[in-house]
């Protein structure tokens, strides 16, 4: 053998040395990979569920709305979460407009607990506005002073 084919087979030799042992360290070795253990729990996993019974039949799976025709044939056109008002309202808002409803949407202050509420809110601020900081709460709005979970 020559000395080339020594050092070009050598330098394999360390090369596949080296990716075996990053492979190892990375956890992408073959079959006992245990990355899905160590995955990320969906934080908004209960409040997709509330969203997904409660909103998503009008407001759609990506919350980007429109015409929508509910079972008693009434036509409504649904604004999005996604762009425009929702981007504009403060968080007071989208709990007033989910508690009492309005505007073609259903009253939920009955059917839904406060946490659920201030979920939703969360979950549609981080879901369809890019994790957007609401706007300012007005002066005079009972929720300047409460504070909302993260």
């Amino acid at each position: 053998m020559n000395g080339k084919s020594f050092v070009l087979i050598a330098m394999a030799g360390l090369l596949m040395t080296g990716c075996q042992h990053v492979a190892e360290r990375l956890g992408t070795n073959g079959p006992n990979n245990n990355s899905g253990a160590q995955s990320t729990p969906d934080e908004f996993a209960a409040t997709r569920a509330v969203f997904d019974k409660n909103c998503k039949g009008c407001h759609g799976d990506t919350g980007a709305g429109g015409p929508v025709k509910l079972p008693d044939g009434t036509r409504l056109k649904v604004p999005s979460l996604r762009e425009g008002h929702a981007l504009r309202h403060p968080d007071s808002d989208f709990v007033k407009q989910i508690t009492k409803g309005g505007d073609g949407m259903p009253a939920f202050g009955e059917k839904l607990k406060a946490d659920d509420i201030n979920g939703l809110i969360r979950f549609i601020r981080h879901e369809f506005q890019g994790g957007m900081t609401p706007p300012a709460e007005p002066m005079n709005s009972p929720m300047k002073n409460m504070k909302m979970k993260p």
